[in-house]
């Protein structure tokens, strides 16, 4: 008998290939899937809780029918894809089904979500804020994704979407809060407060985290340090 040029693959490396396969796609997908699927909720979120006329869901409904919800979730799309270019890519596409799922809801149901009334049509503001979603929704992604560099580096990136919430509420607040009524006005000077308090958050977080740094980093130098004679 000849012996055998190669040696075939068994079962088990064959098994073994398969299962890093999978493990591969699934790394891949799965987080492709639950952001497009966070959008597509995001997008539906505004107009369904719109539908209940209680305070509590005016109010919701008008937070999450604003810009800074979808700034934010197009931030955090960015922040935990580890790839740059995933990152400009997934944050503008999940936008882009906000944008349609939102308008497609709104124009099968008679309501509209308080403080987002509009006498554009639906396909011409689906145009609009669906362009609008590819040139944003892009640069915020790369952001949340340089958000990522610890320390002051990233604290700019990270005040971003703080930063947004508070100009949306002090713009809505000066134009808007006198012919909108007074849970409106609530909802935006919350929203402006909270945008405060998660600001000097993540300030106080980036210096106590600079802080543990260096005291662990002299920590280290001490062990590493050859003790001094007598």
């Amino acid at each position: 008998m000849r012996p055998q040029s190669g040696a075939a693959p068994n079962s088990d490396s064959l098994t073994e290939r398969g299962r890093k396969i999978i493990r591969l796609t699934r790394a891949r997908v799965v987080p492709v899937i639950v952001s497009l699927g966070a959008g597509l909720l995001l997008g539906l979120a505004g107009p369904i809780i719109g539908k209940w006329h209680n305070p509590v869901c005016v109010a919701a409904s008008t937070a999450l029918s604003s810009g800074w919800p979808w700034a934010c979730y197009a931030f955090l799309v960015g922040y935990f894809r580890r790839s740059k270019i995933e990152s400009t890519l997934l944050a503008p596409l999940g936008l882009a089904i906000d944008v349609v799922a939102y308008y497609l809801f709104k124009n099968m149901n008679p309501t509209i979500p308080a403080g987002m009334e509009s006498g554009a049509s639906g396909g011409g503001q689906i145009l609009v804020w669906g362009i609008a979603a590819f040139v944003f929704g892009a640069p915020v992604g790369l952001v949340g994704n340089v958000a990522r560099t610890p320390g002051v580096g990233g604290l700019p990136f990270r005040l971003l979407v703080p930063l947004i919430a508070f100009f949306e509420a002090t713009q809505r607040l000066n134009t808007e809060a006198d012919s909108q009524g007074p849970v409106f006005a609530m909802t935006w000077n919350v929203t402006r407060a909270a945008a405060c308090v998660v600001a000097v958050a993540l300030m106080g977080h980036t210096v106590w985290s600079r802080r543990v740094r260096r005291i662990r980093a002299a920590g280290r130098t001490e062990v590493a340090a050859p003790p001094r004679r007598r």
